[in-house]
């Protein structure tokens, strides 16, 4: 029997000592990991720029030394002071020529009958109303404001159907173009 319970010390130990090895390498790791997050940050906080000033301009610049020992040089611009200083006395010349006007199509308008006729848009037609609500929920999380109408058809019993609108033509085509997108089949429906 104490052979038994020496292979289990040994087992536990053996446990044991691997917990504390892994738990040993992760911490070099993210040590390691760490570390060179921050050397890289460092070396780019340090980097300085080389300063190339403009054509012609005639900017004095000055050199300070930053916190880190490194000499930066910094520009001194007083352009936006020279600019407001000086009243602008010369007229602006428009050295553009006039552009000529744009013949405009005029676009159709629709037609008042058209503008008056509305629609509405069918996403969907159910003899169960549990199924007609759901499919009004997912319209809703899609955005769109549903209705349900019970309808009654001769031979077929009650239907309940899953429309939105009343819209005119385009906004109606409109509306079926983003519920497709969404996955959602619709037809175009004239309203009575």
């Amino acid at each position: 029997m104490s052979n038994g319970g020496a292979g289990k010390g040994k087992v536990v130990a053996g446990v044991f000592i691997g917990m504390v090895l892994g738990i040993v390498a992760a911490g070099a790791v993210a040590w390691y990991v760490m570390e060179k997050r921050t050397s890289s940050f460092i070396d780019k906080e340090h980097k300085v720029a080389p300063v190339i000033p403009p054509l012609g301009a005639g900017t004095p610049a000055t050199t300070t030394t930053a916190a880190s020992g490194v000499g930066e040089t910094k520009q001194h611009f007083e352009f936006y002071k020279e600019l407001t200083d000086k009243p602008d006395k010369t007229p602006h010349k428009n050295n553009t020529k006039p552009k000529e006007p744009v013949a405009v199509k005029p676009q159709p308008t629709p037609s008042e009958a058209a503008l008056k006729e509305k629609y509405y848009v069918q996403a969907g037609a159910f003899q169960n109303v549990g199924d007609a609500e759901k499919l009004k929920a997912k319209l809703a999380f899609s955005g769109f404001e549903a209705n349900i109408q019970t309808a009654t058809i001769p031979d077929k019993g009650v239907w309940y159907r899953v429309r939105l609108g009343p819209y005119n033509s385009g906004e109606a085509g409109n509306t079926i173009t983003t519920l497709k997108q969404n996955g959602i089949i619709a037809t175009q429906v004239q309203a009575q």
